[in-house]
């Protein structure tokens, strides 16, 4: 018993090895069958896309499973010309090799643009005055883009999970009374690591920032953290006091 124990254990170690042949297979463009729209080049071991937005993945495949990035797709048939693979939603989607004919140029082939990083929000500046205490307050937000990246998973039209990236942004916060600088600070999504879930702060793009109110415990400022192509969203209260310090909170 000991003996069998020992060789399923060191079965199930064992790792699979890459189909090879079925990836040489795959090398071209590959269209819809139906609507000969091309879907994606697999060139090497990376997969290209028709849209700018979803970036190349790397693809192998072991056994009767096609991985493209963290994805596995069962694959129903595969020929030299034909592919038919079942998608997140469980449709089989049928695919079939653009054919570029003897004498004919390759590069009548499509081009595959080239993958942009995305940003969620435009830069944005707000200038709103604030009587506060009886006195009048300047309070100015701009939103900037970064060069720190966000990666987001969503499933495109075509049932596949794809990767799109997003930069991340820095907001710059200020409130001025008259002349005089009461506060001035460039806001960071990781400023709100202690109030927000570390796996969503990953994921997420600080998208904004907007006035809220100014009371007696000081000027309120309400920061928005999305994941883009999701529905998570989180808010955290900003709150300024007249002497130009700051706290923050999770927005009511």
């Amino acid at each position: 018993m000991t003996a069998v124990t020992l060789w399923s254990c060191g079965e199930q170690k064992k790792p699979q090895e890459e189909n090879r042949e079925a990836k040489a297979l795959l090398q071209g463009v590959w269209m819809d069958g139906d609507t000969e729209d091309v879907l994606f080049r697999m060139e090497g071991d990376t997969v290209y896309y028709t849209d700018s937005t979803s970036m190349p993945a790397r693809f192998w495949v072991v056994a009767d499973t096609l991985f493209i990035g963290k994805s596995g797709y069962y694959i129903e048939r595969q020929t030299a010309h034909q592919l038919w693979f079942k998608n997140q939603t469980g449709e089989v989607i049928k695919l079939v090799k653009m054919v570029v004919e003897d004498g004919q140029d390759s590069l009548m082939a499509p081009q595959m643009p080239h993958p942009t990083i995305q940003t969620l929000t435009e830069v944005l500046k707000r200038d709103t005055v604030v009587f506060h205490g009886g006195q009048r307050y300047h309070c100015y937000i701009a939103i900037n883009p970064t060069h720190y990246k966000v990666v987001s998973h969503t499933v495109n039209e075509d049932g596949m999970d794809v990767e799109e990236v997003y930069y991340d942004n820095i907001v710059n916060l200020s409130i001025y009374k008259g002349a005089a600088q009461v506060f001035k600070r460039d806001m960071h999504k990781r400023d709100y690591a202690g109030l927000v879930a570390s796996d969503f702060l990953e994921k997420a793009v600080f998208n904004d920032m907007t006035f809220s109110k100014a009371d007696d415990g000081g000027f309120h400022f309400v920061a928005s953290l999305c994941v883009p192509n999701g529905v998570s969203s989180f808010q955290i209260d900003n709150i300024v006091s007249a002497k130009g310090t700051v706290h923050f909170k999770v927005h009511e």
